[in-house]
C-alpha cells in the first residue's frame, strides 16, 4: 500500500494578522470547516501554476492539452492562455467546489446548509450520489446537480 502525502502546507508565518482575518473571512464566505481547506487550494493553485509556468517553454499542443483540462474543469475560458492561468487565485478553485455550486444554485439557503446536504448524501450529480463537499464540479455536470427526492 502506497504511503499517502499531504495535499496542503501550512502557512510559514503562523501569527500573520492579515492572513488570519483574510482566511476567516474565506471560511465564514464559503462555509468551509476549517482553514486547512483553504491551504489545499492554495496547494492545488500552486500545482497548476508550477504546470503552468514549465509550459510557458513548450509547444502548443502540450499548452492547449493542459489548458483544455481547465476549461473542463471550469478555470479557464476559451479565450485564456497560459499566462492568464498564473493569475489563478484560491477562490476560483473554493468556486468551483460542489459545496459552493450547491449553494449558489439556490438549493441551500447557506454554504454551511449547502455542506451539510451533502455529508447527509441528499445531493445527486447525474444521478449519483456525492457526499464529498470539496468535490470540483466540472462545468459539462454543472447542470446536473439536482436534490435527492
Amino acid at each position: 500500500m502506497r504511503r499517502q502525502h499531504k495535499k496542503y502546507q501550512r502557512p510559514k508565518n503562523r501569527f500573520n494578522k492579515e492572513r488570519i482575518l483574510e482566511e476567516k473571512s474565506i471560511v465564514k464566505n464559503y462555509g468551509l470547516k476549517n482553514k486547512r481547506e483553504i491551504w489545499k487550494a492554495e496547494a492545488f493553485i500552486a500545482k497548476i501554476r508550477r504546470t503552468a509556468k514549465q509550459l510557458l517553454t513548450k509547444e502548443g499542443s502540450e499548452q492547449e492539452l493542459f489548458l483544455e483540462k481547465l476549461r473542463k474543469m471550469g478555470l479557464a475560458d476559451k479565450k485564456s492562455k497560459v499566462d492568464d492561468i498564473l493569475d489563478l487565485k484560491k477562490e476560483n478553485i473554493l468556486d468551483r467546489r460542489l459545496q459552493t455550486v450547491v449553494f449558489k444554485k439556490g438549493m441551500a439557503k447557506t454554504s454551511k446548509h449547502s455542506r451539510q446536504l451533502i455529508i447527509h448524501r441528499q445531493i445527486l450529480i447525474e444521478d449519483e450520489i456525492v457526499n464529498i463537499p470539496s468535490f470540483i464540479v466540472p462545468v459539462s455536470k454543472e447542470n446536473l446537480i439536482k436534490l435527492k427526492k
